[in-house]
C-alpha cells in the first residue's frame, strides 16, 4: 500500500491543478445533488418489532384520524385571568376560525368543545392538521401564516407560543461555537507548524472534506429518513478527523523538506509513509461507524452511515488535495513569512533534540531534550506509581456511569415549540402530551369488558394523573385506553408507570384471551432507550473483539492489542460517567450552559463508544507503531519506547488537542442532544489521548519491555504482514542519498518500476 501511495503523492503534486479542478468538480457535483435531493430532516427515533412501535402501527391502522402533520397553537391568558370567558375567549375563538381557513391546514379544533382547555381554565391549545402528511413538508407560508394568527392573539393579551413537530426548529449544523472551535485549532497548528501557510492548509483541506461529505449525506437524505443529529456528527467527526489527517502528513513532509529533501520527493514519502497509517486510521474510524448497523436500529445505523462517508471523504481529500496543495506551496511549506513565526521556528528547531537524545532524559551533547522525552522519562522511571494512580483516576471518573439512565431528555433551548411545552406542563401537567396509549385487541366480546378492567386497574397505580374512558375502533375488535402519566416523558417514574402498567396487563390478557400492547411516543422512546442499553454491552464487546483482531495484525503482538483495548474501555467509561455527572447529575452544569438536568439521550453511548474506539486507535497506531519501528531497528525495547515516544508525541499531542477543540465548540450548541455528543466525544478524547495513551501506554510498555512484542509462533506465519507508517518504503527510499536531486529522481524511478 505505501507504494502504491506514495505514487499517487507524487502524482497529485506534479499534476496539482488537475487534482484541484477534480476536486471543484466534485464539490459542484455534490452540491447539485444535495440540491436536487435533499429533503427536510425528520425525527424517526423508532425500532421495527418492539411491542410499542407494533402496537402503535395497529393504532393506526384501526383507528384511522386526519392523514396530516401535526401542530399546536398555546394560548395562556393573562395573569390572574381566564381564557374561558371575556375578550381572552373571544381571541381564542378567533384564532382557531382563522387557522382553519389557511391554505395547507385541513382542521383547526376549537379547544372548548375538544376539552382542550386546563382544569385552571388559564391555557387552551388549539390542534391543528395540515394537508401535508409530513411535518418537514408544511411549507413555510403556511407556518408563516399561523404565526401571524398567534401574533395577533398576542395583541389581544394573550400568550401564545405555537408547538409540535411541525414548528420544532432544527439546528443548524454550523454556528458561532464551530468557529470558535477552528480558531482554536488554527491557534494549535500554528504552534506547531510556526507557519500560517502550513497551518493553513490542514484546515483547508478538513472544509472542503466536511462540506463535499454534508452535501452528500445531505443528497442521502432523498432514500433514507435523516434528522439533524447525523448532520451534526458528520459535521463533527469530518472535521476533527479531516484536520487530524492532514496534520499527519503535513508534519511529516515539512520535517523532510526543512531537513533538505526535495519538495516534490517529500510530498510523495509523506503520503507514501503517513498516508498509510491515515488510510488504517480512517478505516479503523469507519469499520467503528459501520459496527454501528450490528445493534440494529434503523435511525443509529443512518446516523453511523453518515459520519463513515464524511471519514472516507476526509480520507480521499489527505491522500489527492492535501499533496496537490503541497505542490502549490512548494519550498514555502517548510518557511515563514511572518517575522514573528519564522524566529519560533528557529528557536524550536535548535531546541529540539534528535529521536536519540535524550533518550535517558536530560541533556546530551548540550541539547535540550523535547518535553516528550522529559515527559516518557518521568513516567516510565515511576512506572509503578503512574499506572495506578492513572487507572485509579479513570475508574474515578467512571463510577458516576453506575448510575447511567437512558431516555429522551427534554428540550431545554429557547425556541417556540419548547416554550409551548413549558406552557402545556405548567397548565395540564408534564405527562399531557406524553401520554401512554394501551391497546387491547382480541374477540369482540372481550375487548371491552378486558379495557374497562385495565383502566380500573391502571387508574389505581401510583404517578396516573387521569386515564380516560375505553375508545372502542368502528370494527368492535380493538379498543384504546388512553393514560396521562403525572410526570414527563423524560422522569424516571414514567419508566417505572411503564413497566408497572405491562405488569398489570398480562394477567387480564391470560384471563379475557385478549392481547394487551403499551404505546405511544413516549412508550417508543422509552423502550428505545431499553434496547440500546441492552444492545451496550454486545456492541462494546464486537468493538473491543475488532479492536485487539486489527492491532494484532498490525503491531503483530498479542500484549499491545490487550493493553489497548483495556485503555479504550478505561477512557469509555470514564467519559460516560462525567457525562452523566454533568449531564444527569448537574455537577458543573452551569460551565457549559446547561439549564437543568435529566436522562442521558438513548444513542449517545453507543455513538461515543463506536467513535471513541476508531480515535482510540488511530492515536494508539501513531504512537506504538513508532515504538514498533524503532523496536525492529534493534533498539532495546525501552530504549526504542522513548525513542519512538519522542517521534510522535508532539503530533499526537496536537491532533488530540484539535480533536478536543473541535468537539468542544458543538459544547456552545442550544441544543442539548448536539451539547451532550460534543461534550461526551471532547472528554473522551481527553481522556484517551493524555492519560491512557500519552501516559499509561508508555508506563504498560516500560513494565512489560520486550514481552510487549511477544507473538505465538503460529501467528508468525498466520499473521499479513502490514506496515502501518511505511517503514518500509521509507527504508527502501532511505538507501540512497535523499537530498540530492539525483536521487530522489532515482528513488522516484526505482518506485515506479516496482
Amino acid at each position: 500500500m505505501s507504494t502504491l501511495l506514495y505514487r499517487l503523492g507524487r502524482f497529485a503534486y506534479r499534476r496539482r491543478r488537475l487534482v484541484i479542478t477534480g476536486w471543484v468538480l466534485i464539490l459542484l457535483f455534490a452540491a447539485g445533488a444535495a440540491v436536487t435531493l435533499m429533503r427536510p430532516f425528520a425525527a424517526q427515533n423508532t425500532i421495527p418489532g418492539t411491542e410499542s412501535q407494533r402496537s402503535l402501527d395497529v393504532l393506526e391502522a384501526r383507528f384511522p384520524t386526519a392523514d396530516g402533520a401535526e401542530g399546536r397553537i398555546v394560548l395562556r391568558a393573562a395573569d390572574r385571568g381566564t381564557i374561558t370567558a371575556g375578550p381572552a375567549r373571544q381571541a381564542v375563538s378567533a384564532a382557531t376560525a382563522a387557522a382553519a381557513a389557511l391554505p395547507g391546514v385541513a382542521a383547526a379544533e376549537d379547544p372548548y368543545g375538544a376539552g382542550a382547555v386546563s382544569a385552571d381554565a388559564t391555557t387552551a391549545i388549539i390542534a391543528l392538521t395540515f394537508t401535508e402528511k409530513q411535518a418537514e413538508d408544511v411549507s413555510a407560508a403556511t407556518r408563516d401564516a399561523v404565526e401571524e394568527i398567534a401574533e395577533g392573539a398576542r395583541a389581544r393579551g394573550l400568550t401564545v407560543e405555537l408547538g409540535g413537530d411541525t414548528f420544532v426548529e432544527q439546528p443548524a449544523p454550523f454556528g458561532v461555537g464551530e468557529i470558535a472551535g477552528l480558531v482554536v485549532t488554527l491557534g494549535v497548528l500554528l504552534f506547531v507548524f510556526r507557519s500560517l501557510r502550513a497551518s493553513l492548509v490542514p484546515l483547508a483541506t478538513a472544509l472542503v472534506g466536511v462540506v463535499v461529505g454534508v452535501l452528500l449525506v445531505l443528497a442521502g437524505g432523498r432514500f433514507v429518513t435523516m434528522d439533524s443529529s447525523s448532520l451534526t456528527l458528520a459535521t463533527m467527526l469530518g472535521l476533527a478527523v479531516g484536520v487530524d489527517y492532514a496534520l499527519f502528513i503535513v508534519s511529516r513532509h515539512r520535517d523532510q523538506v526543512r531537513a533538505g529533501v526535495e519538495p516534490e520527493e517529500s510530498a510523495a514519502r509523506a503520503v507514501g509513509t503517513a498516508g498509510t497509517a491515515v488510510v488504517f486510521a480512517g478505516a479503523t474510524v469507519v469499520i467503528a461507524l459501520a459496527a454501528l448497523a450490528v445493534v440494529r436500529i434503523p435511525f443509529l445505523t443512518v446516523m453511523g452511515v453518515a459520519a463513515a462517508a464524511t471519514v472516507v471523504v476526509a480520507v480521499l481529500v489527505a491522500l489527492t488535495l492535501l499533496p496537490a496543495l503541497l505542490g502549490v506551496l512548494g519550498s514555502r511549506v517548510a518557511a515563514s513569512s511572518i517575522p514573528a513565526l519564522r524566529r519560533s521556528a528557529d528557536r524550536a528547531d535548535g531546541g529540539r533534540g534528535g529521536a536519540g537524545d535524550g533518550v535517558r532524559g536530560g541533556v546530551r551533547g548540550g541539547v535540550r531534550a523535547s518535553a516528550g522525552l522529559r515527559w516518557v522519562h518521568a513516567v516510565t522511571r515511576s512506572r509503578w506509581v503512574v499506572l495506578p494512580l492513572g487507572v485509579a483516576a479513570l475508574a474515578l471518573c467512571a463510577l458516576p456511569a453506575l448510575d447511567l439512565r437512558l431516555g429522551l431528555p427534554k428540550d431545554r433551548s429557547d425556541t417556540t415549540a419548547v416554550r409551548a411545552q413549558d406552557l402545556v406542563d405548567a397548565g395540564f401537567g408534564p405527562g399531557y402530551t406524553g401520554a401512554l396509549i394501551v391497546v387491547v385487541q382480541g374477540p369482540r366480546t372481550m375487548v371491552g369488558p378486558a379495557a374497562e378492567q385495565v383502566a380500573a386497574r391502571v387508574a389505581d397505580l401510583p404517578e396516573v394523573a387521569s386515564v380516560a374512558p375505553p375508545v372502542p375502533n368502528a370494527a368492535g375488535d380493538t379498543v384504546l385506553v388512553k393514560v396521562i402519566p403525572a410526570t414527563g416523558p423524560e422522569s424516571s417514574r414514567t419508566r417505572d408507570l411503564l413497566d408497572d402498567i405491562r405488569r398489570a396487563r398480562d394477567p387480564i390478557a391470560a384471563v379475557t384471551g385478549t392481547r394487551i400492547d403499551v404505546t405511544g411516543s413516549t412508550a417508543v422512546d422509552l423502550d428505545v432507550a431499553a434496547k440500546l442499553a441492552s444492545a451496550l454491552p454486545v456492541y462494546c464487546l464486537v468493538v473491543m473483539g475488532l479492536a485487539i483482531l486489527l492491532l494484532t495484525v498490525v503491531f503483530r503482538s498479542v500484549v499491545v492489542p490487550v493493553k489497548a483495548a483495556l485503555g479504550f474501555l478505561l477512557s469509555v467509561l470514564g467519559a460516560l460517567g462525567a457525562v452523566v455527572a454533568v449531564f444527569q447529575w448537574g455537577w458543573l452544569s452551569g460551565l457549559i450552559g446547561l439549564d437543568g438536568t435529566g436522562p442521558i439521550v438513548s444513542f449517545l453511548p453507543v455513538l461515543v463508544i463506536g467513535i471513541l474506539f476508531g480515535l482510540a486507535m488511530d492515536y494508539e497506531v501513531f504512537l506504538v507503531s513508532r515504538m514498533r519501528e524503532e523496536y525492529t531497528r534493534g533498539r532495546p525495547a525501552e530504549e526504542a519506547l522513548r525513542v519512538g515516544y519522542g517521534h510522535s508525541a508532539k503530533v499526537v499531542t496536537a491532533a488530540a488537542l484539535i480533536m478536543i477543540s473541535v468537539f468542544g465548540a458543538f459544547v456552545l450548541s442550544d441544543n442539548g442532544v448536539v451539547k451532550g455528543m460534543g461534550f461526551a466525544l471532547a472528554i473522551g478524547v481527553l481522556f484517551d489521548a493524555f492519560v491512557v495513551r500519552m501516559t499509561l501506554v508508555p508506563a504498560v510498555m516500560a513494565i512489560l519491555d520486550h514481552r510487549a512484542w511477544w507473538l505465538p509462533r503460529p501467528l508468525h506465519r498466520f499473521l499479513p504482514h502490514i506496515d502501518p507508517e511505511g517503514a518500509k518504503l521509507a527504508h527502501r527510499l532511505d538507501a540512497g542519498p535523499p537530498n540530492t536531486a539525483d536521487a530522489t529522481s532515482g528513488s522516484a524511478a526505482a518506485m515506479s518500476r516496482e
